[in-house]
């Protein structure tokens, strides 16, 4: 009979060995290059549904609600089909632009919010139903909340990758500004402070558990204080943004091979202000001078999109207005369209 420090060390050389395996599957995607055409790839065995969520409710301004029809006049449906990819397109979600709410004043818009993570959970629970992979334009980090209680299966154990330069736990009486923007991960694991409203939002309260979380990306520097505290007591596992930028796709493998082993599902958030906004004008946080290259963010979105346990890519806090002549639409569409080909259900590879 095995004894109780054997059968730890049994469990712990098999995690260690598939955490392994994972990894090395994850190199040899990420060494070579699956952007095809239909031609080439022929389309994938899993269509691909893009759901639009044009909300800036969160936000701190206007602006993000304008995105998912930009993305598409951009041609990012017609670049991801290239890509021989099967497109579902799911239309858009009606308009709702921000606007300042004196009668919530520490968490503005809060009922429009609650509103769109329902709606928004009810359309990707639609799509994951049919076995589908799903693209959420947003909108708002919030749209996140939406996305991840509609991939929800019971009690499956689900997955998030948080590519994001801002951990978003920050809770109402944490900040003063009371935009529910940067505090999406608060609410979805339920953390003291948070608004009981949108935490229940869909009738599950958390909808993650920290185990489930990998924070990718984030910058040390621009997190709050009351964030710091959050992840040192909740034990949130991450790599800050400085570790990615020394090698993109090691992080990647690295930050997949943390979850993939011990969840069903994998999510993708992405914020594309983890992108240096002088290299790509486009975030809602015009932060210049910091956060990733964009080469180096669409080398790490490649490999973390080819995990095969991917369910759904949340796009978040693009401003079109930021970007008048659509040159950095034009690559933001190009970068997605590329990283979307490593998803091997989606090419059939």
């Amino acid at each position: 009979m095995m004894t109780n420090a054997a059968i730890w060390i049994e469990t712990q050389r098999q995690r260690e060995a598939e955490l392994r395996r994972c990894a090395e599957a994850h190199r040899l995607v990420a060494g070579r290059r699956r952007f095809r055409s239909k031609e080439e790839a022929g389309m994938g065995t899993t269509p691909l549904d893009v759901i639009g969520v044009p909300s800036s409710m969160a936000a701190f301004a206007p602006g993000q609600e304008r995105t998912p029809r930009a993305l598409r006049d951009a041609g990012l449906l017609r670049a991801i089909e290239a890509a021989g990819i099967l497109v579902h397109d799911r239309g858009d979600a009606a308009v709702r632009r921000w606007r300042p709410d004196p009668t919530h004043p520490k968490a503005q818009n809060v009922d429009a919010v609650v509103d769109v993570v329902r709606e928004t959970a009810m359309r990707v629970r639609e799509s994951a139903a049919g076995g589908h992979t799903t693209l959420v334009l947003g909108g708002d980090c919030t749209v996140e909340l939406g996305t991840i209680a509609g991939c929800r299966d019971g009690s499956r154990p689900l997955g998030l990758v948080y590519f994001d330069l801002h951990p978003d736990m920050n809770v109402p009486s944490a900040v003063p500004e009371g935009a529910l923007d940067w505090m999406g991960m608060a609410h979805a694991l339920a953390l003291e402070g948070a608004v009981d409203e949108l935490v229940g939002a869909n009738g599950r309260a958390p909808l993650l558990v920290p185990d489930e979380v990998f924070l990718f990306a984030y910058g040390p520097d621009n997190r709050t204080a009351f964030e710091r505290e959050q992840m040192e007591e909740h034990g949130l596992r991450g790599m800050d943004v400085r570790e990615v930028a020394r090698d993109p796709e090691r992080a990647a493998v690295r930050a997949i091979a943390a979850l993939e082993p011990d969840v069903d599902r994998i999510l993708v958030h992405l914020d594309v202000d983890v992108i240096d906004f002088t290299d790509l004008p486009l975030s809602e946080n015009a932060g210049r001078n910091t956060g990733l290259s964009f080469e180096h963010a669409a080398r790490a979105l490649r490999v973390l999109l080819s995990s095969p346990k991917l369910a759904a890519l949340t796009v978040t806090e693009v401003n079109p207005d930021h970007d008048p002549d659509g040159t950095a639409l034009g690559r933001l569409v190009g970068g997605l369209a590329e990283a979307l080909a490593y998803a091997p259900a989606l090419t059939g590879a």
